[in-house]
């Protein structure tokens, strides 16, 4: 009995004080503090990603300044000059801020010119589809890239996907439809942002496929990738700016030398910036598998808090329509995890759906 009751003290005193673990480096860390970390990095990924929507589409819902290539342009400027700045910063903080050299290179801004491409199609389509269907709808609108995981998956690399996860497809597109359609019977449906929103769920998994593609090219190094192609993006886009006329509806806007509208410009490139780091300080301190469902979970909030801030009145079938698709996306996140386990190390291309999945994420820089 005495023996009983001391391990029961020896468990309450664990999960009181913590019991303590061994991180990599040799320090001990409790229970406790590591639950509590992990929830304040996925408290700051919900926030970051969250506001970064909503200021986005603020930016982008502007009736005076019908420009979104422009705001597209100028937020990727702003990451580019954001990676030099923290570059210089780890000069002098070496301590504190570890940053990689981003010295500009012709060379490996060729070899990056590729996914720029893809990554200008993405952000435009991404950010063009926010302004039309607003961020309540945003979720259904943008759900179908892991449908085109999927078809890229066979299409490019040759990879076969199975029964479960096809069915979870096929949960997502219904999701989708159903959405539409209950869009549709309110009068405020947008075939054009629907449109775009498939394109852009095109382009993200185009994306995830040419970043693991060209990633030797920048010593699989994401900040140095980020910072090239931002820049690539940042010259690729002036002559677009020309061709669909941002930079004549710029000249004519009303607010171009208000404070005000350029500190909320500033701000969507700063947390289109820090975006990436969240997002891999999540994955750091949880896993892959955790930081798709925590996204998932963060769309439905997001989706409820445009609702309320609307005050929207929603049908029982237009809410069915994003529980399809949420809970479609975690299933198939959960099927794929599972299929995972079971491969056999060291096979070609074996994590290439898993890295779909998580740029899929990462790739919300472009909201």
């Amino acid at each position: 009995m005495i023996r009983i009751q001391l391990k029961r003290s020896s468990i309450l005193k664990m999960a009181l004080a913590g019991s303590e673990t061994t991180t990599p480096d040799g320090h001990g860390q409790t229970f406790i503090f590591r639950s509590v970390r992990i929830a304040a990095v996925v408290a700051l990924y919900w926030f970051v990603s969250i506001t970064m929507v909503f200021l986005n589409n603020y930016l982008l819902d502007n009736r005076e300044l019908d420009a979104p290539l422009f705001v597209t342009f100028y937020q990727c400027a702003v990451t580019a000059g954001l990676c030099r700045v923290m570059q210089l910063l780890s000069g002098f903080c070496p301590g504190i801020i570890d940053f990689p050299s981003v010295s500009f290179d012709l060379k490996t801004s060729r070899e990056v010119l590729p996914l720029s491409v893809v990554f200008i199609c993405m952000i435009t389509f991404n950010n063009l589809c926010l302004k039309h269907v607003g961020v309540a709808f945003y979720t259904v609108g943008r759900s179908l890239t892991t449908v085109f995981n999927v078809v890229f998956s066979f299409i490019i690399l040759k990879q076969t996907t199975s029964l479960q996860a096809l069915m979870c497809c096929g949960i997502i597109i219904g999701g989708f439809w159903l959405g539409v359609d209950q869009e549709g019977l309110t009068g405020s449906l947008s075939w054009s942002g629907v449109f775009f929103g498939v394109l852009a769920s095109a382009f993200v998994s185009l994306n995830a496929i040419f970043t693991k593609k060209v990633m030797p090219a920048v010593d699989g190094n994401i900040w140095r990738l980020s910072y090239y192609n931002n820049i690539n993006a940042s010259i690729l886009f002036l002559p677009l700016l020309l061709i669909f006329g941002d930079l004549g509806r710029l000249v004519h806007f009303s607010l171009l030398s208000d404070l005000w509208f350029w500190t909320m410009m500033t701000l969507g490139g700063v947390f289109g910036f820090a975006i990436g780091y969240v997002t891999g300080l999540q994955i750091k301190y949880t896993s892959p598998l955790t930081h798709n469902v925590s996204g998932t979970a963060k769309a439905c909030v997001q989706t409820i808090i445009a609702v309320v801030l609307n005050s929207s009145s929603k049908t029982l079938l237009w809410w069915t329509s994003n529980m399809l698709i949420l809970s479609g996306s975690s299933a198939y996140t959960w099927v794929r995890g599972q299929e995972m386990k079971k491969t056999p190390p060291k096979q070609p291309e074996d994590s290439a759906t898993e890295k779909l999945l998580d740029e899929e994420k990462k790739s919300n820089t472009a909201v």
